[in-house]
């Protein structure tokens, strides 16, 4: 089962991840992190920011693969995926730009981009931590619910409601893509650490369904439950549903130090 991490907010939940984050990385600076976008990851990359702003973290060797991109949107629109990692993770953290990937949405090409940024990751190595949020549906990246759990890096068609959570980033919910490219879940359970990141009471019966609930397609986020080394951190808000909610925090109250995340 995954590792839960009940926390008291979000900053605490990004100085835990950074801490492990900032480990791996002092042991492999050119670690290859997966990295998600909107608001849940924040706290992570913020942590890690000013760490690199105070000296106490170097990550300019570090290499990413970003989790999604819109189709057919142009690379340097504000609502690009590759402009919010540019933004928000790259600058901030200091990475080179040239180390990260974003899925290449370009219609031109788009019918080999899958497999061009499977063999990207294949090439690097692999991604050492793969940061996830999740969606009120369960789904994770964009892997709407019915996505395969042996899904690779492909084009998918998000749902009315994605579409419609996603609106307030764009002039209009109609400028909303009606497709994008994301990793697939079996993608994601390729990746060595799984570390997904919950806030609020919206996604609390999402988190019980991933965590407790049956392994099901139509849960995509419950596909965690397969990989060997998958961590939930959650706030109080999010955690609410989980029934066994007490034992995670014995567990992670009692958990010997050496272990880490």
């Amino acid at each position: 089962m995954a590792e839960v991490v009940i926390v008291g907010s979000e900053a605490e939940a990004g100085e835990i991840v950074a801490d492990s984050i900032q480990e791996l990385v002092a042991q492999h600076p050119d670690a290859v992190l997966g990295l998600a976008t909107g608001s849940t990851p924040l706290s992570v990359y913020r942590a890690l920011a000013e760490r690199v702003r105070s000296g106490r973290a170097d990550l300019s060797a570090v290499r990413g693969f970003a989790l999604d991109e819109y189709v057919g949107i142009a690379p340097g629109s504000p609502q690009s995926y590759r402009t919010v990692i540019e933004t928000e993770v790259v600058g901030p953290l200091g990475l080179d730009p040239a180390r990260v990937q974003v899925p290449n949405g370009t219609l031109e090409t788009i019918r080999a981009a899958g497999a061009d940024y499977e063999r990207a990751i294949v090439a690097a190595g692999g991604i050492d931590v793969q940061i996830l949020g999740i969606g009120t549906d369960g789904h994770i990246g964009f892997n709407e619910p019915g996505s395969s759990f042996a899904s690779l890096t492909r084009v998918k068609t998000l749902t009315e409601q994605t579409r419609r959570d996603n609106a307030r980033f764009f002039d209009s919910p109609d400028d909303v893509p009606v497709h994008c490219i994301t990793q697939g879940l079996g993608t994601i359970l390729r990746a060595r650490h799984l570390v997904l990141l919950a806030f609020g009471a919206g996604k609390a019966d999402a988190i019980a369904a991933a965590i407790e609930g049956p392994l099901s397609a139509s849960n995509p986020a419950s596909a965690i439950q397969l990989h060997p080394h998958a961590t939930v951190v959650l706030d109080e808000a999010a955690a609410a549903a989980l029934s066994d909610r007490d034992y995670y925090r014995y567990a992670w109250a009692n958990k010997p130090e050496w272990q880490g995340l």
